[in-house]
């Protein structure tokens, strides 16, 4: 049996390197905000209700700083995981006004 738990230690070469979570590299194209096709989903967490806007095809900064926008005009809490934005409450109209005047374009 082979086991690869630990270090490599074969040819004097000790390779100890843990993956770096927070510098994933991402295979998304980062996208101009007039060329996105935002979409909405809802959904109940714990009997809560949670409102997720996406496709964002950005670079971190940016993400944040619609976040930071949304959660700023909404006074709510939110987060955001892979593409997706996550917001507190149904609040799908509000984010979509919020977001036209900023000049991000949605489907229909």
């Amino acid at each position: 049996m082979i086991f690869e738990m630990g270090a490599k230690l074969e040819d004097n070469i000790f390779d100890t390197k843990k993956e770096d979570k927070k510098n994933k590299s991402s295979n998304n194209h980062i996208e101009p905000k007039n060329k996105h096709q935002l979409v909405f989903t809802f959904e109940k967490r714990k009997g809560k209700p949670v409102t997720l806007v996406g496709r964002f095809y950005l670079c971190d900064a940016d993400k944040k700083a619609v976040l930071k926008l949304l959660k700023k005009k909404l006074a709510c809490g939110g987060s955001i995981k892979e593409e997706w934005i996550e917001i507190q409450g149904n609040v799908k109209d509000k984010i979509k006004d919020i977001l036209e005047i900023e000049g991000w374009k949605f489907k229909k």
